[in-house]
């Protein structure tokens, strides 16, 4: 019996062999079908699974570079974990080779039976442990997958049953684990293949889809496909270097991408980072692509805003590769990307910096041409230039075409050749208002440093406004944050050697060399500009001047009349005084002929060959007098529409003759001092001092000590004034005149009103030699011009001179019949015929009326009176 008990036994095992080793065959075959990883889950899933119960296996990999190890091949249907809130991040994970457990694992001989009660919160257990436990795992075998002698990956073999793993299976396991290993290895072999020909074929189609490119634009849809491909869910950048060597700016950049800071993203594309920012630099100076942890490099302290926004927009990671082109560095492409292909990268790359450097080079060449073109417009433009407001529109045209910016402020050197005052300026940052009423604060000293470095450059200067904050000059940028600029351009303008001013203007790229031919170009038109505005202001002048001598010609002024002592005094005077440049105070009653006098004074002196200038200080407001005397600028007043030249500018290397100085008011008396203390006088609204050279002639018929001491007359003004007083005779104290001044009007009237001369009966001129003549020869004047008109025949036997006033009986109207108006305005017209027609001043209407001047004036234009009205009797 116990023989035939070891013959079954020996049968048994014997049998027992013969499976395994059929198992181990079959399984063999099996093993050497696997020809991708599909193949091997099917393996497991269905050839080992029959052998023993198992809920899923999984194949780890060994990563020698970072010494970790991760996920291979998994099947995601059978894995009894994969709905663990953390199996997607598992399956991504990578894990520590260092740690207890698969340090365990490697050093046994073969498949090792783990309970995961005992481990799971063992020190340093991975993370996969856990999981599975929490899913009701309670066994893993695990085993090591080798090429020879070095390790290659694990396989897992999960269970959820508490005894865990046969010893059979355990042994059929380490049979097959080195077939296995040669499948995966296999496997990975293949995938590497596959691999560098799904690469190459993804770089052929990249390379034929760039033979089309033939703009930015086409470069930016191959690439932005190309990338989707490599990422779909990632961003891109491509910054290009400027031209400054220095920074960098964003040529190409995924337009898919959104951020939950639009303001930042926005920033960010329009920004230039510099070179070296402790990132980009060492991508530049890298020959493979570089990998960057977002969160890492922001503990690091790298405070760069593109750092901020990757983490805005969820990037971890971030691959960077420089662009090169013969060599050259042209720029980086920044990729959201969390494993680096370099063979595709350094491929797409290569190909992308070939294409940017042909597209920059044909945007280049454009660029040029346009330039060129905008050039040769803005000098057949800037040729046409005559007014200052012509140059702004064309140079500001110029600017915001090529560089996209204005002139900040244009300065031009004055006459002193140390200041520089504000000729043209940017209407967006300063008020013209406020420039004029504040030049000195917006003028400059060459002497300040940064002048003197534009002036001694030969070509344009770029500045830091940041840097130069307290530089007078750049204080004038202060309102830049409006644009987001912070540098500024300034650049000379010459003529020749001579400067004439120079220009600022904010921009963060502005070519120097065109900016310097423009600048050029800006000094002859500036120069141009200057000479033109001077021929209008002569122009200007000589058509007032012409005005003027139109008005003179029309009053008809004659040479003095009268031979007796009193006038022959005065002609004795007029020779002295008249070659001299000094001041000369004409005295005398109202109708004496001051101005007349004025004329010989003039016409006498080696001024003669210019018109001599007249002012009525009393004809007109003391609101006015100032504009009239000194001139005024646009806009310096309400009613201002346009410059105006004083009568100050248009006698100057003349003679100004002051009538009627007594009533000038006190505040215009001041400024007609400084301005004969000074020989210089400024615009009203005017800040540019014109230097003068006038003779001043004043008369009056006040008595101006008198005037001085009741505080109505300037003393200082007064004694500048009174250097040569001619006192001019009243007609009562030279009757041996009447007769040739009466014979004089006479031949004058007759003339104007087509009569032959007509004379005077003896009565006639004792008549007038009786007559006491408060209005002087004016009022002879213009008694004669009635006199002719009323004559009959050639004979004038009888005057009807003045009498004093009085109602009369046989008055058409009685004063009490009218209206006031009407009462008014006849005695204003009696007053005015007893003066002889003399308004303001001593002796005159208003000074009987016990009126200002002012006042009548505007009374007698609100009744209607004219000089017909207190002329015709």
């Amino acid at each position: 019996m116990k023989q035939f008990s070891n013959m079954d036994q020996n049968s048994s095992i014997h049998t027992n062999l013969e499976w395994e080793r059929q198992l181990l065959l079959d399984l063999g075959n099996d093993i050497t079908k696997v020809r991708d990883k599909n193949d091997l889950i099917v393996l497991f899933s269905n050839r080992i699974k029959s052998l023993m119960h198992f809920t899923h296996t999984i194949v780890t990999l060994i990563e020698r570079k970072d010494e970790t190890y991760k996920p291979f091949l998994l099947d995601h249907r059978a894995s009894a974990i994969k709905d663990h809130p953390e199996y997607d991040d598992m399956v991504k994970a990578c894990f520590p080779l260092d740690e207890p457990f698969i340090q365990s694992v490697l050093a046994a001989g073969g498949p090792v039976d783990f309970f995961l009660a005992d481990i799971v919160d063992a020190p340093q257990s991975p993370a996969f442990l856990r999981v599975n436990f929490e899913k009701g795992i309670r066994h893993v075998l695990m085993t090591t997958l080798r090429t020879g002698d070095q390790p290659i990956g694990f396989i897992h073999i999960y269970t959820d049953h508490e005894g865990g793993f046969s010893q059979e299976f355990k042994d059929i396991v380490q049979r097959i684990t080195p077939q296995l290993s040669s499948a995966v290895s296999n496997i990975i072999k293949n995938e590497e293949i596959l691999q560098k020909e799904n690469e190459k074929s993804f770089l052929l189609d990249f390379s034929n889809d760039m033979t089309a490119v033939r703009s930015r634009e086409d470069l930016a849809v191959v690439v932005k496909a190309a990338l989707r491909k490599l990422n779909p869910e990632g961003g891109y950048v491509i910054r290009k270097i400027n031209e400054d060597g220095l920074t960098m700016s964003a040529y190409l950049y995924d337009t898919g991408a959104s951020a939950f800071d639009p303001a930042l993203l926005e920033r960010v594309l329009s920004e230039k980072y510099p070179i070296n920012d402790g990132l980009q630099n060492r991508i530049l100076d890298s020959y493979i692509p570089l990998l960057f942890n977002v969160g890492r490099e922001l503990q690091r302290g790298y405070n760069l805003s593109y750092l901020d926004l990757w983490e805005n927009m969820g990037f971890k990671t971030m691959v960077g590769i420089a662009l090169r082109n013969s060599n050259a560095n042209i720029g980086l492409l920044w990729l959201s990307i969390d494993e680096i292909n370099i063979p595709i990268l350094q491929g797409i790359c290569s190909q992308i910096a070939i294409a940017m450097g042909n597209i920059m080079a044909n945007e280049d060449i454009l660029r040029r041409q346009a330039e060129q073109q905008l050039m040769l417009r803005f000098s057949n433009d800037i040729t046409g230039v005559k007014s200052k407001s012509d140059l702004d529109y064309v140079v500001s045209n110029v600017l915001q075409a090529l560089f996209q910016t204005r002139i900040a402020v244009m300065y031009l050197l004055a006459e002193d050749q140390v200041t520089l005052r504000p000729y043209l300026f940017d209407r967006q940052f300063f008020q013209e208002t406020e420039v004029a009423e504040h030049e000195e604060f917006y003028s400059l000293n060459i002497n300040e440093q940064h002048i003197k470095l534009v002036f001694e450059s030969n070509q344009p200067i770029l500045l830091d406004i940041d840097e130069n904050l307290e530089a007078k000059c750049l204080k004038l940028s202060i309102q830049r944050e409006q644009r987001g600029i912070n540098t500024v351009y300034a650049s000379a303008l010459r003529l020749g050697e001579q400067n004439l001013g120079m220009v600022w203007m904010l921009g963060q790229q502005i070519s120097g060399p065109l900016l310097q031919g423009i600048c050029a170009q800006i000094s002859t038109a500036v120069s141009n500009v200057l000479a033109h505005e001077q021929i209008m202001h002569l122009k200007k002048q000589l058509e007032d001047e012409n005005d003027y001598l139109k008005q003179q010609l029309n009053q008809d002024f004659e040479e003095i009349v009268g031979g007796g002592e009193a006038m022959q005094q005065v002609y004795r005077l007029i020779s002295l005084v008249a070659e001299s440049n000094s001041t000369v105070l004409l005295l005398g009653e109202t109708g004496t002929g001051k101005e007349l006098i004025a004329k010989a004074v003039h016409n006498a002196s080696s001024r003669k060959e210019k018109l001599m200038i007249k002012v009525n200080c009393a004809a007109m407001p003391a609101s006015l007098i100032e504009s009239e005397l000194f001139g005024h600028e646009r806009g310096a007043f309400t009613g201002a529409v346009e410059r105006r030249i004083g009568k100050f500018e248009l006698a100057n290397n003349s003679t100004l003759f002051l009538d009627e100085v007594g009533e000038m008011p006190l505040e215009t008396q001041v400024k007609l001092l400084r301005v004969l203390q000074e020989k210089e006088m400024e615009r009203v609204g005017g800040k540019t001092t014109i230097k003068l050279n006038v003779r001043i002639i004043a008369a009056t018929n006040r008595d101006l000590e008198a005037e001085v001491k009741a505080g109505r007359f300037r003393s200082d003004l007064y004694y500048r004034l009174n250097v040569f007083p001619i006192k001019l005779p009243p007609l009562r104290d030279r009757r041996e005149d009447i007769e040739s001044l009466a014979g004089f009007f006479l031949s004058k009237f007759s003339k104007s009103v087509g009569k032959k001369t007509v004379k005077l009966s003896a009565n006639a001129l004792r008549q007038l030699q009786a007559y006491l003549w408060p209005g002087n020869v004016r009022e002879l004047e213009h008694l004669i011009e009635r006199s002719v008109i009323l004559a009959t025949g050639p004979l004038i036997t009888e005057f009807f001179l003045p009498q004093a006033t009085r109602a009369t009986t046989d008055d058409p109207m009685r004063p009490s019949d009218l209206p006031l108006e009407e009462v008014e305005r006849m005695h204003i017209i009696q007053v005015l015929r007893r003066c002889g027609g003399k308004i303001s001043g001593i002796g005159g209407a208003a000074d009987i009326l016990g009126i200002p001047g002012n006042t009548l004036h505007s009374k007698m234009r609100k009744l209607g009176i004219s000089k017909a009205d207190y002329y015709a009797h």
